[in-house]
């Protein structure tokens, strides 16, 4: 029983931690202070968010850690310019997610336009058994998803797919950076397949990436991978999923 309450102790410490570095993060990306402005009174802001002044420093040193404060003596704590953050962060992703998601759904669409051709044509010339058939799973987890009721399950098999792809580049810093960006995705392919028949237009495109991954053509899987891309874009910009009285998307 003792063991029992230690850790119910230790999952409320988390949560709680969690809770404020989340306020504080989603804040910041808020706007609610500007770059270079400092963080309230210690005291106050502890109090405002309900925590211990312990509490709200074990949250600062996180989102020091993520690049969005500085602390320095006398100075005090001040939000730093987003170009410090580290937006590949899953918790800074999250909360831009929630903040300015047309701007976080423009800033993935870059990177895929980016960084997935390349990593087909790599893909394509040096995909092993293991990593064909991780794309042929995926693929088949995707294709099963969208027959059912509700499409349960598909944007999750898409993601996998693309970090499958990410994976079959042989390069590790590509693989690595699939999975760093898997929230992004996931708000994207949401935004994506809410358009109507944007799911079943979406297969064949991923089976032709397959496809030219296994025939060993670089520039196939890369066109095949291109158009996927380009598809997304016109969807989301489409979607019902965008406020109406924001700018979408560049295409």
């Amino acid at each position: 029983m003792a063991s029992r309450g230690r850790a119910e102790i230790v999952v409320h410490f988390r949560t709680m931690h969690q809770r404020v570095v989340d306020e504080l993060g989603r804040r910041i990306v808020g706007g609610t202070w500007e770059p270079g402005e400092p963080l309230p009174v210690e005291d106050a802001l502890a109090a405002e968010i309900g925590v211990s002044r312990g509490g709200l420093r074990e949250a600062v040193k996180v989102l020091v850690a993520k690049g969005m404060l500085q602390v320095r003596p006398r100075t005090g704590t001040r939000v730093l310019p987003p170009e410090h953050w580290n937006h590949l962060d899953r918790d800074v992703l999250r909360w831009k997610q929630t903040g300015d998601a047309t701007a976080l759904l423009r800033d993935t669409g870059e990177l895929r336009r980016i960084v997935e051709p390349e990593a087909a044509r790599l893909a394509a010339e040096r995909a092993g058994p293991d990593d064909i058939r991780a794309l042929h799973d995926s693929l088949t987890a995707m294709q099963t998803a969208a027959a059912e009721p509700g499409r349960s399950g598909y944007i999750e098999a898409d993601i996998a797919f693309h970090r499958a792809l990410l994976d079959a580049s042989g390069n590790r810093l590509l693989g690595s950076l699939g999975r760093a960006v898997d929230i992004a995705l996931e708000h994207s392919f949401l935004v994506s397949t809410q358009t109507p028949g944007a799911v079943a237009a979406s297969l064949p495109g991923h089976r032709a990436v397959v496809e030219a991954v296994e025939a060993r053509d670089p520039e196939a899987a890369a066109a095949a991978v291109l158009a996927i891309i380009e598809a997304a874009e016109i969807e989301i910009a489409q979607s019902p999923g965008l406020p109406s009285d924001g700018p979408r998307p560049v295409l």
